[in-house]
């Protein structure tokens, strides 16, 4: 398993420089001579170039040649042959800069006597060959410890996107079974439920019996066309967003009171113009709370106020006592669990529990954001 390297924290660019500079001059005050201004002037020319040493790697390793070809300071062209050794990658370059400050480190000025035949300036012009090769060779592994950590940051989120995608068909697959047990299951027993209401509906002689079935193919239709909206999105997954079906809005929850089979009594005075995510939250909160008052509270009345007031929205359905025995009808429990959690993701509250006249009340508080 590949692991990230750990980040550290890197000094400042200006505070190395500072370091360099001030090694530089420790190197010139070393080697200090007041009797010889013109190389003490060049070794203090050549720490004050470093400032470049990021921006003009080579031309100022030129610039601080004159130092060691002049005096024996030695430091700020070092510095600056690591830090172009750091930056580029040139081989060839990097013989001749190391060549180039061991002639300047072994010859004296303004009489020079160069002559590697012998084995006295030999000797001398290998060490200063040596120094310059150590610089270069720290250079260069400190670029190379850079290029692999960039190299295993790639590696890492090359890995994390192939685990992406991993995950991403996994969850298709998923849902592409959800899709098809939806399909095959769930939207047969609909389609039977919705036929057999319609049989009833033309073979009954009773209204109500008439308009209660009327009712049930009402709501089997729209299921089964909101069933098939929803097994599209789950088979089209890893595509683009597919909305579930035509998202309700205020303008729904009137049809939605007159069709829900309960004696309902609404009352609103919410504004046009709410966020989408608001009108379907109002939708849904109403929407469930009916369907609860229909399988627990069989025979009761229903009261739907939806109040727009400092800034938030208020969404409040009561029940009465139920009239009727409750309807054994399986429920995962979820509704309201699902109400809550939609409420807190748009920033707002959700309380529930019995009145005091046996009912029931469900209240949704939201932010108002007009949007226009």
């Amino acid at each position: 398993m590949i692991r990230r390297p750990s980040p550290l924290r890197r000094p400042s660019p200006l505070l190395l420089d500072g370091v360099a500079i001030a090694m530089a001059l420790l190197d010139v005050w070393a080697h200090w001579d007041i009797a010889e201004p013109l190389r003490m002037a060049c070794a203090l020319a050549a720490a004050v170039v470093l400032l470049l040493r990021r921006r003009q790697p080579l031309l100022t390793f030129l610039l601080t040649l004159p130092a060691v070809l002049l005096s024996d300071s030695v430091v700020a062209c070092l510095a600056a042959l690591y830090t172009l050794a750091s930056l580029s990658r040139p081989r060839t370059l990097f013989l001749l800069c190391v060549l180039a400050f061991a002639f300047c480190d072994t010859t004296a000025l303004p009489s020079p006597n160069f002559n590697l035949t012998e084995l006295g300036k030999l000797i001398p012009f290998g060490y200063s060959a040596a120094t310059a090769a150590a610089a270069v060779f720290l250079g260069q592994l400190v670029r190379t410890r850079r290029d692999l950590s960039l190299r295993l940051a790639e590696i890492s989120e090359a890995r994390d996107h192939q685990q992406l995608l991993t995950a991403q068909a996994v969850l298709a697959k998923e849902r592409a079974q959800l899709a098809r047990e939806m399909h095959d299951v769930v939207s047969h027993q609909v389609s039977l439920i919705a036929v057999r209401a319609g049989a009833l509906q033309v073979g009954a002689e009773d209204a109500d019996t008439k308009e209660a079935a009327a009712t049930i193919r009402r709501l089997s239709v729209q299921t089964l066309d909101e069933l098939r909206h929803m097994v599209g999105v789950l088979r089209a997954s890893g595509g683009h967003p597919t909305e579930l079906t035509p998202q309700p809005a205020l303008t729904d929850i009137r049809r939605l009171a007159d069709s829900c089979g309960i004696e309902t009594e609404l009352r609103t005075d919410l504004p046009e113009g709410l966020p989408a995510t608001v009108q379907r939250a109002v939708y849904r909160t109403v929407q469930e709370a009916l369907t609860n008052t229909r399988k627990h509270a069989p025979g009761a009345k229903a009261r739907i106020d939806l109040l727009h007031a400092d800034g938030s929205i208020r969404v409040r359905v009561t029940n009465t006592a139920p009239t009727q025995p409750p309807l054994p009808l399986p429920g995962a429990h979820h509704g309201l669990i699902g109400l809550r959690q939609r409420a807190e993701l748009l920033g707002g509250t959700m309380t529930a529990g019995p009145t005091r006249d046996g009912g029931y009340e469900v209240c949704v508080v939201l932010p108002a954001e007009v949007t226009g």
